[in-house]
């Protein structure tokens, strides 16, 4: 008889785990929960559906239905699994019973809502799943908004504030912390900030809001340091593992609540897999597990889930935190730690931020660039790395990601043969020019 894989969760480490699977062992039989009616799309994309960028839902979607039909995989629509019972080896959706012999959860996360006051009022959104931006877009044709409050002003924050104000709202962006993007230095989210001010962007830092005012639909923001006008609100404070179902099983848990696991993407129990949003990882680092919920680490532990399950040895090594976001004509990006992350992690470090220019000097059009790299103290590895630009800077954070990766020390980054012509950059690139003005510092 045919072995069992029951995957749980269909938007990213879901279908990447099932097709991987059944690509490497036809033979076993595969299952797709997700309580969605949607399946397999490209949740990241959202903010530029809602801005009109990608005007056509179906682009988002990578794989419909009857591409897992033809792949033979079974896949069960708006079909919540209740419970997982590890003993026995089912799960239970629906009151009917579905035993396995492999298991991967991949339940993502969910948006944080605070229990705050008119929380619920017409006009108060999240944005998490395909849904979610349809009913956004829906409101913002039937009601026409002319002003918005985000609230929190991490990546998603700053990039739905370039959706919102692309299409004419008064755009409002408010954090808690003192500054925005909090996994970004101040001197660097600062760059961006006043960025966001020039282009007529509110943004209120240090600010706590307290709940949301209006008859039916919202209309104000209630705020420690007063109240402000508006017609909608995005909720954009964060997310949380969707790990309570896996709790419940008894399966490990690690940082933030998310699913313990092993390099294999395998949980506590044998033959019991998660990935994605609702998994941990491990930070190159630091050698710690950490909770970092990115598309690109759902589709790759899934794909090691996969892999793992059909037979196929497979290793996740970690993350170094990489991400980049672009908010208007400005990009963002980070890796490793920053300089705050790394003062909490005990590490002795040295650092250099520079400023310079995307391409040659006598070449036309380019962009401005900020980097800036830290290494350790006494080893000179490479800690981390962040860049604030303009178009052509944000993608010079993958060979700073590999370095990070790979312990690189400065004195190696520093001479590494990067590609030059001077339609894309100066002799010196702006990542060495960064890593020489550290090499000073040894």
């Amino acid at each position: 008889m045919n072995k069992r894989l029951i995957v749980i969760g269909g938007v990213a480490a879901g279908p990447s785990a099932a097709f991987k699977a059944k690509r490497t062992n036809p033979e076993l039989e595969v299952i797709l929960f997700t309580d969605e009616e949607d399946v397999s799309y490209g949740a990241c994309g959202l903010p530029y559906f809602i801005s009109g960028k990608i005007s056509d839902r179906g682009k988002l979607v990578a794989r419909e239905p009857i591409h897992f039909k033809k792949a033979g995989i079974d896949l069960k629509l708006k079909s919540h699994v209740d419970e997982i019972d590890l003993a026995r080896s089912l799960v239970i959706s629906g009151g009917e019973k579905f035993n396995y012999d492999y298991l991967v959860i991949a339940t993502g996360a969910r948006p944080i809502v605070p229990p705050l006051d008119g929380v619920n009022l017409e006009g108060v959104f999240v944005l998490r799943t395909l849904r979610d931006g349809e009913k956004i877009l829906d409101y913002i044709k039937r009601e026409s908004p002319k002003k918005v409050a985000i609230v929190g002003a991490g990546y998603i924050g700053v990039e739905m504030a370039e959706s919102f104000y692309s299409l004419g709202m008064k755009v409002f962006l408010i954090e808690l912390m003192p500054q925005i993007l909090i996994n970004m230095d101040e001197d660097m989210a600062g760059i961006v900030e006043r960025y966001l001010r020039e282009k007529g962007i509110e943004v209120l830092t240090s600010t706590k809001v307290l709940g949301f005012e209006g008859v039916k639909k919202v209309e104000r923001v209630v705020a420690d340091k007063g109240k402000i006008d508006v017609d909608m609100v995005l909720l954009a404070i964060g997310v949380k593992p969707n790990s309570e179902i896996a709790k419940e099983a008894g399966l490990a848990l690690g940082p933030k609540g998310a699913i313990d696991v092993n390099e294999l993407s395998e949980t506590s129990v044998p033959g019991v897999y998660a990935a994605g949003d609702c998994a941990d990882v491990v930070h190159l680092v630091t050698g710690k597990k950490a909770y970092i919920p990115l598309g690109s680490t759902a589709n790759k532990q899934g794909r090691v889930a996969g892999s793992n399950v059909a037979g196929e040895r497979s290793v996740f090594p970690g993350v170094v935190g990489t991400a980049i976001a672009k908010v208007l004509d400005l990009e963002i990006a980070r890796t490793g730690l920053s300089s705050a992350e790394a003062k909490s992690e005990g590490f002795s470090f040295k650092e250099s931020v520079i400023e310079s220019h995307t391409v040659a000097g006598y070449y036309p059009g380019g962009s401005s660039i900020t980097v800036k790299l830290l290494a350790e103290d006494k080893t000179g590895r490479i800690l981390g790395g962040q860049i604030v630009g303009g178009p052509g800077s944000g993608m010079r954070i993958n060979p700073v990601a590999v370095a990070v990766s790979k312990g690189m020390k400065v004195w190696e980054f520093a001479y590494v043969d990067l590609a030059y012509a001077p339609p894309f950059a100066p002799v010196w690139d702006p990542l060495l020019i960064a890593a020489q003005n550290l090499l000073k510092e040894y």
